[in-house]
């Protein structure tokens, strides 16, 4: 299974797609919030199943500011992140993980990549696709893989061509 995790697209679908060309085929789109607006251009040309939370800049949709999925044997939870002080740190957003009984915790919100996989709860942020904030500046996403044995891999990408 390949999952493309994203987030923050801001509006600026053009980064989506680019990035969908370069990586599909895939089985399901992660959006951890703040597409402002897009969710429905976003589900138009995904070419698999969505799931979207909602983020700080999402105003006036129905969607959830956080949500349990399953993927594979992972139990998964989902945020944009804004809630937790994810700008500072990741141990509210890791208890509160740990207290929904999620194996991995999906967020966005800072801008900045993260793949920590040292601890109970695996805590996952793609970046942005947009709007990047760590050094060099270039947009990131990540894809998740599962293999045939079900265990989950996570590799950092970063769509150069959109500088």
């Amino acid at each position: 299974m390949k999952v493309l995790i994203v987030s923050d697209t801001h509006g600026r679908d053009h980064y989506l797609l680019k990035t969908l060309e370069k990586v599909s085929p895939i089985d399901l789109l992660i959006h951890l919030g703040d597409f402002e607006g897009g969710e429905e251009f976003i589900k138009s040309i995904a070419p698999c199943p969505t799931e979207f939370v909602s983020g700080n800049n999402d105003f006036f949709n129905r969607l959830p500011k956080e949500k349990m999925i399953r993927i594979g044997k992972y139990n998964v939870m989902l945020t944009h992140g804004h809630r937790y002080g994810v700008n500072f740190n990741t141990s509210l957003i890791r208890d509160t993980a740990y207290y929904n009984n999620a194996d991995i915790v999906m967020f966005g919100h800072t801008h900045v990549p993260m793949i920590d996989l040292s601890s109970n709860i695996w805590i996952i942020n793609p970046g942005s696709l947009a709007l990047p904030r760590q050094n060099g500046r270039i947009p990131t996403f990540i894809i998740m893989d599962i293999d045939s044995k079900g265990d989950a891999h996570f590799t950092l990408n970063y769509l150069r061509d959109a500088i």
